[in-house]
């Protein structure tokens, strides 16, 4: 009996609501084992690896690069080979995303499967499969194109340039040599469209996409779209293109269609862009409309995050000023004596943390709102800010008070690196006892910082400077520190936030503690 199984996107975590593929790692047509590595897809902070927890042929690629799906949502469908396109096609149009799947595969048998109920009124009809600018491009170029610019073919081996499997199979079909296309994507990794803006910049015609052929058995769209959720421009747009809103993917709030979902739907089928509106009589120059700007996952995720966080957490902050001379001091003598050490000062402030949250662990906890009760932890699980393009990514040194200050330096060189690359693990970046965020660099003097739940406390460090102090009454010259407790009042009082700074200060100013 022919058999249908299905690709769904996982489920890491118990926060994930959705995931963005960023790279098949298989084409359509190879041999799937369990366990094997078939795509990359972005989550809220990391890329993860997808591994098939079935085994078979790959017959579709529903999902392509770039689609934000969410968690159950079908990625891709293995079937046996005697398994005719139509069967596929009738499987993908009446899959239904199951509420309480928890990110394993769905598995369907195609003979005895009962087809999917229709959707309904209020929710959009499921969309014809369309493949994206990757799929499409793979194909022949229409007869009578004109060749690929020469200034794109030249150029020494470009193997080593990032891009996309499909890209790359385009590149290579074109003669196009990947040196002389600038990549968009994440650490310019190039893309189908990367190639074809090329292609258009250089003077060439990029080949017009088809679209797809899909069988009798698959389900129209209604034409009927007055009840799909829409903005007034977008519905107005629809009816000028000639687009039904239910070929269109909602972006906009509380998930309607916007403009942009209506162009969207417009390039994917008729391979072009919308034609821009005839422009009424205008007496004057229009001015210029802001960018809109979509935020990317991560983005959305820290703003829905720390925005909670400021709501819901009663935050108040104690400063308190740090000398660094000592501290710069040791600094100086260990890179010197062991080059490879490479010492920072985030390095040292981190160890200073770890042995003071160790000395008072009622900052060293974690607050929880279901139950009301407090996790204490033994070791200090220190998360660091690393800024990276797409936002702000918070890797954790595990255990930081039992590590040596080059094992910290060591640790987050590595941290930070792989956070940047975006090849971070989930447990590298989930968890954490407290948070410290560091602006030294940038000169910021003093700056306050959003607690990071469920921890209960985060320091925001400011740059070191040079300021005039008095010791003993004697005006002297010293470089001086500004750190920033932020904590959580319904589990740290203020009392015990200012003995966790004098701790603190007593490690820094005499750090010859911290090698104790």
């Amino acid at each position: 009996m022919a058999r249908i199984q299905a690709i769904t996107v996982p489920k890491w975590g118990l926060t994930m609501t959705e995931g963005t593929v960023s790279q098949w790692l298989v084409e359509e047509g190879d041999t799937i084992n369990l366990g094997d590595a078939i795509m990359d897809m972005e989550t809220s902070k990391v890329i993860n690896v997808v591994e098939s927890v079935v085994a078979g042929t790959l017959r579709r690629q529903v999902a392509q690069e770039g689609d934000t799906l969410p968690v159950a949502a079908l990625l891709g469908v293995l079937a046996e080979a005697e398994v005719a396109d139509a069967e596929i096609d009738a499987f993908i149009a009446g899959y239904v995303i199951d509420e309480s799947a928890s990110g394993a595969p769905a598995e369907a048998d195609t003979h005895d499967a009962v087809p999917a109920p229709p959707p309904p009124a209020s929710a959009p009809a499921p969309v014809e499969h369309t493949p994206s600018a990757a799929a499409t491009a793979s194909a022949p170029a229409a007869a009578g194109a004109p060749p690929v610019p020469d200034a794109l073919k030249d150029g020494d081996d470009d193997s080593g340039v990032h891009a996309s499997r499909h890209a790359r199979k385009l590149a290579a079909r074109l003669g196009i040599n990947l040196h002389n296309v600038a990549g968009s994507g994440r650490n310019d990794r190039i893309s189908v469209a990367d190639i074809e803006r090329a292609i258009a910049t250089a003077g060439g015609s990029v080949p017009a996409k088809q679209p797809a052929q899909r069988g009798p058995e698959f389900n129209p769209v209604p034409a009927d779209d007055s009840d799909v959720p829409a903005t007034s421009v977008a519905r107005r747009l629809a009816k000028t293109l000639g687009v039904n809103l239910h070929q269109c993917r909602p972006t906009g709030r509380h998930g309607r269609v916007c403009k942009y979902d209506v162009e969207a739907a417009c390039a994917l089928l008729h391979g072009t862009p919308a034609p821009a509106a005839a422009p009424a009589e205008i007496a004057a120059e229009p001015a210029p409309l802001p960018e809109s700007v979509p935020m990317s996952g991560m983005r959305r995720t820290i703003a829905s995050r720390l925005q909670a966080s400021k709501q819901r957490i009663p935050h108040y902050r104690v400063s308190m000023d740090i000398r660094l001379d000592a501290l710069l001091g040791l600094r100086r003598q260990i890179n010197a004596g062991d080059p490879a050490a490479n010492l920072s000062v985030t390095d040292c402030v981190v160890k200073a943390v770890a042995m003071a949250l160790v000395k008072m662990p009622e900052v060293n906890v974690h607050y929880d709102e279901a139950t009301q009760s407090m996790q204490r932890f033994r070791d200090a699980d220190i998360s660091v800010a690393v800024a990276i393009p797409d936002g702000l990514i918070t890797p954790i040194v595990k255990a930081a008070n039992t590590l040596t200050l080059t094992q910290i330096a060591a640790q987050m060189r590595d941290l930070a690196t792989r956070a940047k690359a975006g090849t971070l693990q989930a447990e590298e970046v989930q968890g954490g006892s407290f948070s410290i965020s560091n602006l030294g660099m940038f000169g910021v003097r003093q700056f306050d910082a959003i607690i990071n739940p469920p921890q209960a406390a985060i320091l925001a460090v400011a740059g070191a400077e040079q300021r005039m102090v008095v010791d003993d009454g004697e005006p002297q010259v010293a470089t001086v520190m500004t750190v920033s407790l932020s904590c959580d009042h319904r589990v740290i009082d203020g009392a015990v936030a200012a003995q966790f700074l004098q701790l603190l200060k007593r490690f820094m100013e005499t750090p010859s503690l911290m090698l104790a």
